[in-house]
């Protein structure tokens, strides 16, 4: 048993280290890659006509970076490791030990992928990273001394919220004169509907005036003639 023991201490360590090495050569040769991008990125810098910095791409430098991360993560997670938390079980089955870190590693590495993916998408990093170019490009013309905490919070707070309160009292001030200004527009129309109802009545009650006038005539001499024709002593009996 003690041999046996023995035994799997040394096969641990050995793939410990095998993956240790691994893991130590694939950052070092990461590292002459960068190293290598990075000359024959200044390369290219030098040989541009007119010197400028080429923009940088803030969310290649994201991937780049939680690609880094989640490779350390991943070397952390070694098989070593692993066979020493279970050691019992890794002495009775070593290559079925051997098998779960390897599937446990495959599904670690992509659900830690699948979220950073999500947060890219949901958080719309790119249009965030878009915008910090923006403000980037805009600062870099800008004169103005750069904001710095002056180490109160409350100072701090208003010299932030009160520009923006500001902002939002010239805008309701600018909303308030507007709506003044169209509620006179319709008041003016309502006094011109008004005016223009009375004026109709009034051409109204004209024209009913002059229609009395020549009717109680026109009446008045019906009933003259209706009297001429038939006097009241024509039906005496």
């Amino acid at each position: 048993m003690e041999e046996t023991g023995e035994t799997a201490q040394e096969e641990i360590r050995h793939k410990g280290a095998k993956s240790s090495g691994d893991n130590v050569e694939d950052q070092s040769n990461n590292a002459t890659g960068d190293v290598s991008s990075l000359s024959s990125g200044h390369g290219n810098d030098s040989r541009r006509s007119d010197g400028a910095e080429p923009r940088r791409n803030r969310l290649l430098l994201f991937n780049k970076v939680m690609e880094k991360s989640l490779q350390k993560f991943i070397s952390d997670a070694s098989f070593h490791r692993f066979a020493q938390s279970f050691h019992p079980f890794y002495k009775k089955n070593p290559q079925v030990t051997e098998n779960i870190h390897k599937q446990f590693i495959e599904d670690l590495q992509r659900t830690i992928q699948d979220d950073i993916n999500k947060l890219i998408e949901e958080g719309e990093l790119q249009c965030k990273l878009d915008e910090l170019n923006k403000l980037e490009e805009a600062a870099k013309n800008s004169q103005d001394p750069a904001w710095r905490p002056s180490g109160v919070p409350e100072q701090d707070l208003c010299s932030f919220v009160t520009p923006y309160y500001l902002k939002q009292k010239a805008y309701l001030g600018r909303e308030l004169k507007k709506i003044l200004q169209e509620n006179a527009v319709l008041a003016q129309r309502v006094q011109a509907g008004r005016e223009g109802i009375a004026q109709t009545e009034q051409r109204i009650a004209t024209a009913v005036d002059e229609w009395k006038a020549p009717a109680q005539t026109a009446f008045a001499e019906f009933q003259a003639l209706s009297s001429s024709l038939c006097p009241p002593a024509t039906f005496d009996v």
